[in-house]
């Protein structure tokens, strides 16, 4: 009996040890969520109307299945409440953030970044996050946000993390949802956003507007209540005065970035922060001589002072260049002096430069850059020393992204390029690439960037169709100002591996091939003021993950291919300006993601027939000078989320009540302009048609 005792104690010690072992996720775990958690979430799921990254909306949250082994959900281990929600770059759209969302009280992380979650109707600042009272890390940055800040994140007195920030993400591969997805907020008072976050480590507000610009204000709130600051990242803040000294007791400080506001100049005790590894001031209007102190800092790693065109200094003799990993200096008036000895820069892996430094004796001084795998560089001027310059760049084995502006390769041999084998992304803004030069880019064969770009005056000369088919591994292709391309062969079609296409302003002849529907993998096409004729090609229909496509400003012609409904991914299209004739398919304004639908200026005829779309996501139409001819479609009072409307300029022929677009409640601008429309107008009904435009 002893011993059954002793067994059953044993197996209570072990209990918690089983519970956590079980719920970390080795895809046994035993202790289900609760159910009201799982409801809220599956409510949070149903606010979601597309994903930009998989077919379908978060495919494991699932009724009835445990919600602690969904995807982005983690819970604790004793408890089974959810403390942790990640969904984080999925592409996410939505209206707004649902409100049970704030019912997960026991959330520590919350992470909606990198998603499109609110839209012009919806309201921010109402959104209950003091419910949340437990984060400890809160993530929205890149979220679609708009408006002022919650007064709730305030409250939140366990927050240890704060990114609300918008910034570039240029390896996003789908470009619409990347451009709806910055934020736009607004700070009205910034000592009430931080007076309760005594705990904060990381805040990161790039984008936000603060209202209480001034140095004073900001910089006494955070040595006040943040003193254990480590990450400070106010970039594009709208901050207009100087630093205040009080920020000088934030000695935990390891990150800075202040660029693109106007708070110089920056204080010399910045270099008294022991531990500061970051240091970013770009566009900033710095001025003077940069104090050559915060070179001797042992620990820096990033210093970022590029576009300061009146900020001066000497490089690259600073004594503890070995930890430097990044060295931004573009659009400076540093100069250098030829050290001694060669430069210890044995750990750099990006470096930017412009026309005062690309010279031989500056790039040896630098040693062997064996880290190297970033390098961006103005070379305009540099005519005569081109050749060395690229054999030294050519060195860097380890070398992944070359960056190249303002470079006239007609004095350089093709080879200074094609030589560059080990590249992985390749962008060469207003250059002047002759032909060969352009050939020798398809032996590249590892790239899987690749952006071409001239001078707008002097437009490139040449095609580089006729070798990217050599370029199997290309995710994204973009090419702007190129003269006499040509016509796109169909050997684009064996860049099976792109997921963005972007052409702009260039002369091509001929029509798209027919190849392009081998771009299985393709998100967005974009050719805009090209010359591309004749029809859209009936295989575009294959590119089944497409969510944008472009083609606008040229002499498309033919039909809108019944193919395009095979597009169920369609976020936006978009083929204005343009030849392009016939009747618009019915089926089209049902396609399930399409949001933007832009027709305008093109030779289409005939009635819209009706269609059935009672979940249409749709919110702009533009059908605008066409040829449109017969009744106004009543289907279109089934476009709920409908914003804009625009069908003037047309041969509409019917009798339409406005009224009826009071069923249409997200209904701002609406054009019937120009048609044969007989409309009537319910003279009770006034605060509808103030909000509406063009009905002249």
């Amino acid at each position: 009996m002893a011993s059954i005792h002793w067994a059953l104690l044993l197996f209570l010690v072990q209990l918690p040890i089983l519970a956590t072992s079980s719920a970390h996720c080795d895809g046994n775990l035993t202790l289900w969520c609760h159910p009201d958690q799982a409801a809220a979430l599956l409510q949070l799921k149903q606010s979601f109307f597309f994903a930009a990254t998989t077919a379908t909306l978060l495919p494991s949250w699932q009724n009835g299945t445990n919600c602690c082994l969904w995807e982005g959900i983690s819970c604790d281990a004793f408890s089974g409440l959810v403390t942790v929600l990640d969904l984080n770059g999925y592409g996410l759209n939505s209206y707004g953030l649902d409100p049970a969302l704030f019912s997960l009280k026991s959330l520590r992380r919350l992470d909606l970044s990198m998603n499109s979650l609110g839209d012009y109707s919806y309201n921010i600042t109402t959104a209950e996050f003091e419910r949340l009272a437990l984060l400890t890390h809160l993530n929205l940055s890149n979220s679609g946000l708009d408006g002022q800040m919650p007064i709730g994140i305030s409250k939140l007195v366990n927050l240890v993390s704060l990114d609300l920030s918008s910034h570039t993400v240029p390896d996003y591969d789908d470009s619409t949802t990347a451009a709806d997805s910055f934020n736009h907020l607004w700070e009205p008072n910034f000592e009430i956003l931080v007076a309760n976050l005594n705990n904060l480590r990381d805040l990161y507000l790039d984008g936000v507007h603060i209202m209480s610009s001034n140095g004073e204000d900001w910089g006494k709130a955070l040595a006040k209540y943040v003193p254990h600051l480590r990450v400070l990242s106010l970039e594009g803040c709208g901050l207009n005065s100087p630093i205040h000294h009080s920020l000088s007791s934030l000695h935990s400080l390891v990150a800075i970035n202040l660029g693109s506001n106007d708070v110089g100049p920056i204080p010399e005790f910045f270099g008294d922060f022991p531990n500061l590894s970051e240091l970013q001031l770009s566009f900033m209007n710095l001025q003077g001589w940069f104090p050559q102190r915060f070179f001797q800092l042992k620990n820096l790693r990033v210093l970022d002072l590029s576009s300061n065109p009146n900020l001066s200094g000497h490089l690259p003799n600073f004594p503890h260049a070995s930890s430097l990993h990044t060295l931004r200096l573009e659009g400076t008036n540093f100069s250098y002096a030829k050290p001694s000895s060669s430069g210890d820069f044995k750990l750099l892996r990006e470096l930017t430069i412009d026309r005062k430094f690309p010279s031989m004796d500056f790039l040896s001084s630098f040693g062997v850059l064996g880290s190297l795998c970033r390098l961006k560089v103005d070379l305009r001027d540099s005519k005569n020393v081109l050749g060395p310059i690229f054999s030294w760049i050519g060195d860097l084995r380890n070398l992944a992204s070359l960056d190249i502006y303002r470079c006239d390769f007609s004095w350089t041999t093709p080879s200074s390029i094609g030589n560059l084998k080990a590249l992985r992304s390749l962008k060469m803004s207003d250059c002047n690439l002759p032909r060969p030069i352009l050939s020798e880019i398809g032996n590249l064969i590892n790239l899987q960037n690749l952006e071409i770009s001239g001078i707008y005056d002097s437009k490139l000369h040449g095609s580089v169709t006729s070798s990217i088919g050599n370029l199997t591994n290309l995710r994204s292709l973009y090419m702007k100002n190129c003269d006499y391309c040509g016509a796109i062969l169909a050997t684009i079609g064996y860049l099976r591996n792109l997921r963005r296409l972007a052409i702009y302003n260039c002369d091509f002849t001929g029509a798209l091939p027919s190849a392009v529907g081998n771009l299985t993998n393709l998100k967005s096409m974009v050719i805009a003021d090209s010359q591309l004729s004749g029809p859209i090609p009936y295989a575009v229909g294959q590119l089944k993950e497409l969510t944008q496509l472009t083609i606008i400003g040229g002499n498309i012609s033919g039909r809108i291919p019944s193919s395009v409904l095979n597009l169920t991914k369609l976020v936006g299209l978009d083929l204005s300006y343009n030849h392009v004739r016939g009747h618009i398919p019915a089926p089209l304004f049902a396609l399930p993601k399409l949001r933007y639908l832009n027709l305008r200026w093109n030779q289409l005829s005939g009635p819209i027939e009706e269609f059935d779309a009672p979940s249409s996501c749709l919110q702009l139409v533009s059908l605008s000078k066409n040829l449109l001819a017969g009744k106004f479609p009543k289907s279109f009072f089934q476009l709920a989320e409908l914003v804009r409307l625009e069908i003037n300029l047309n041969n509409f022929v019917d009798s339409v009540d406005l009224s009826s677009f009071g069923r249409l409640k997200k209904l701002t601008d609406l054009d019937l302009s120009h048609n044969k429309l007989s409309v009537m107008i319910d003279e009770g009904n006034n605060s509808l048609y103030t909000s509406l435009f063009g009905l002249d």
